[in-house]
């Protein structure tokens, strides 16, 4: 039995529905894509933003298998983690892959809060590059982690409302917005900036971005009903339901601006798109359903990044300190992980935040794929093909980003590559001081 002074955080089986999950991703991902990333896509592509989305859809239904076959084997609350645990043991990749991911869902936060941020100030008709864009994302950032802190039916409850109210919205404008269109037929003439090789893989890049949330299913599988098979079901249903919504708002948002004006309002290019078809009351509605969009958005990845940092800390993988404060170690991996998220929502831009979300996501992933392949294809039955496939897409997207933020913003790079060299090093330093028993050993948290 637990004493009264174990820190080791504890998960209520059977908490979390199958809805709730979906809910849980679609929030996620639907939050941090839509509406901050299709004026960025665009210019990147040109025109061909709306196909953009379908092949990011494309490459994330490969990568989702493994993630898919992993979760059925190895339900947890560690969820990657978890994961990458099963395939390196307690090792530095393990460890270097899991902070990736983790840094890469505080940026998407941050990503959200900025969001938040720039739809808000459009009822107000202020620029997005006002200063009062990260004072909004900070508030909603400290609204979230109170949130966090009452406990999973409080989320849940709240996530699956906002969940509702945030898909039948993006619908209604998506289906308004192409009906009331001069024209539905994009007009591909109007291509500047050119559509590149490069150009079309960075934003699938940034698509992708779009689609990341589902991997925060993986986290639940400690408190999901039947674990074993719903967790994978919640992916599929997660990203079948984004695929629609996002190639509907695609085109109805390239229906109604021209290119040039889906450039220029890049932070809040649907609230714009709604003007033209709906006047003043669809630039509220979708401001208003952007914030509730995002708010919920940022709910749900707190409530998901906290718990994997936390089993990164029970596996001894991290370093950690309470820094004096009471409660159990994932109370303390929420204070991270929200100070963390205020830090990147206070000082980087939108472009930027997602650029290094993208990188450190896309490496991950790989190391997934490859950790998958590698070790546990027998295990989990997985087909090496599918594996090969899911690896190569994820280098090549990542290869034609990283080219086009070589010659248009090279400082993220550099950016982005610091930091992972900063993690490598602590990690190794860490690692070398605190030995821990290596190999596969199955801990606990799986079933």
């Amino acid at each position: 039995m637990p004493s009264d002074h174990d820190r080791t955080p504890r998960y209520a089986r059977n908490s979390l529905t199958l809805p709730g999950a979906v809910m849980l991703g679609t929030g996620v991902m639907i939050g941090a894509g839509i509406f901050a990333l299709t004026g960025q896509m665009a210019e990147m592509t040109g025109t061909l933003f709306p196909l953009a989305f379908l092949s990011a859809a494309v490459i994330v239904a490969f990568s989702a298998y493994s993630y898919i076959k992993m979760s059925n084997t190895y339900p947890s609350a560690g969820g990657i983690g978890m994961y990458l645990h099963k395939a390196y043991g307690s090792t530095l990749p393990t460890a270097f892959n899991a902070l990736l991911m983790y840094f890469s869902m505080v940026i998407a936060q941050s990503f959200l809060a900025r969001t938040f941020g720039a739809y808000t100030l459009q009822l107000f008709e202020i620029g997005d590059q006002s200063q009062l864009v990260p004072l909004l994302g900070v508030g909603l950032l400290l609204l979230a982690f109170l949130i966090n802190l009452s406990g999973n039916r409080l989320i849940e409850g709240t996530a699956s409302a906002i969940g509702v109210i945030k898909i039948g919205g993006i619908i209604v404008f998506g289906l308004v917005g192409v009906a009331l269109a001069d024209s539905i037929a994009v007009d591909f003439a109007r291509s500047e900036p050119q559509p590149t090789y490069a150009g079309f893989l960075g934003a699938t890049a940034l698509g992708i971005l779009a689609f990341k949330g589902f991997t925060t299913i993986t986290n639940s599988g400690s408190e999901l009903t039947d674990p074993h098979r719903n967790v994978g079901r919640a992916i599929i249903i997660s990203i079948a339901l984004c695929v629609v919504i996002y190639t509907l708002v695609g085109f109805a948002v390239a229906s109604n601006l021209s290119l040039t004006a889906i450039i220029e309002t890049r932070n809040y290019s649907l609230a714009a798109a709604a003007r033209p078809a709906l006047g003043d009351y669809g630039l509220w509605f979708t401001v208003i359903l952007a914030m509730t969009a995002t708010a919920g958005g940022i709910i749900a990845s707190i409530f998901a990044v906290s718990r994997m940092l936390a089993m990164l800390t029970e596996m001894k993988l991290v370093p950690h300190s309470h820094f004096g404060m009471p409660g159990d170690i994932q109370k303390h991996t929420l204070v991270y992980t929200v100070v963390l998220g205020l830090i990147l929502t206070a000082f980087f831009d939108l472009t930027r935040i997602a650029a290094l979300g993208i990188i450190f996501y896309l490496i991950m992933d790989i190391a997934i794929h490859w950790g998958v392949l590698r070790y546990l294809r027998h295990t989990v039955g997985a087909h090496p093909a599918i594996l090969v496939t899911a690896i190569l897409l994820d280098v090549i997207v990542l290869g034609g980003f990283i080219w086009v933020k070589i010659t248009s913003d090279p400082i993220v790079i550099g950016v982005a590559a610091l930091a992972m060299v900063v993690i490598l090093f602590v990690e190794s330093v860490f690692l070398a001081n605190n030995p821990v028993h290596s190999g596969n050993s199955h801990h606990h948290h799986g079933n």
